[in-house]
Order: structure tokens, then sequence, then C-alpha cells
């Protein structure tokens, strides 16, 4: 292979979706995440420099996609409200990164002999 020649790699995003439309992708599973961190969906949207309002309509469009909900939240009051995953939601995150790793192996071997 000449020295001037490039090397190529494929890359990719993907996104799981329902017939409604997209349920998950990496910034909705990373709310998952941040919720699952902060106990809220508030903490969760203000770690990731989101508004609150934006956080909660993607929280309710993945649990109006999916049979169970992923997120539960409880509200506030005294002792102040809060959000928690499901075993749906735990489920959800798990699946998503597992299908992500083989998405980027597939690129990554597909990408080994890239040449024009």
């Amino acid at each position: 292979m000449d020295s001037q020649t490039p090397t190529y790699q494929l890359k990719g995003r993907f996104w799981i979706e329902s017939p409604q439309g997209t349920f998950l992708g990496t910034g909705r599973v990373l709310l998952l995440e941040r919720i699952r961190e902060h106990g809220s969906i508030s903490g969760a949207a203000r770690s990731m420099q989101m508004s609150y309002r934006q956080a909660w309509e993607l929280v309710n469009s993945m649990n109006q996609h999916s049979p169970y909900p992923l997120v539960q939240s409880a509200t506030g009051g005294k002792g102040g409200g809060g959000a928690s995953l499901t075993t749906t939601g735990e489920k959800a995150i798990e699946l998503f990164w597992l299908v992500k790793q083989d998405f980027d192996r597939f690129l990554a071997k597909r990408s080994e002999n890239l040449d024009l």
C-alpha cells in the first residue's frame, strides 16, 4: 500500500425505532443512565445541559413506545419527587449497548478491506 493511499473507516450511528418513531438512541440512553444516577428527570436534564421539558418529553416518548414504562416518577411534595428506572428501563439500556457493540464490531471488520 502506497503511503499516499488513505486508510478508510466506516462510521455510523444507529437507533431503535418502534412503529411510532424513534424509541432509543444514544442520547436517550444517556438520559436514562443519568436518571438512574441522579434519581430525577430534572437532575438528569441539568447534567446534560438539557431543559427539563425536553427531558420529560423524551422520557414520555420512550414510555409510550414501550409496552411497559422505562421510567417511573413520583410526584413532588414535602419529601420531593424523583424518578427511577424500571426493570424494562434497565433492560433497554443493556440491549442498546449490546447492539451498539455489535454494530461497532461490524463497522470495524468491514473497514478492514475498504480500498478504492
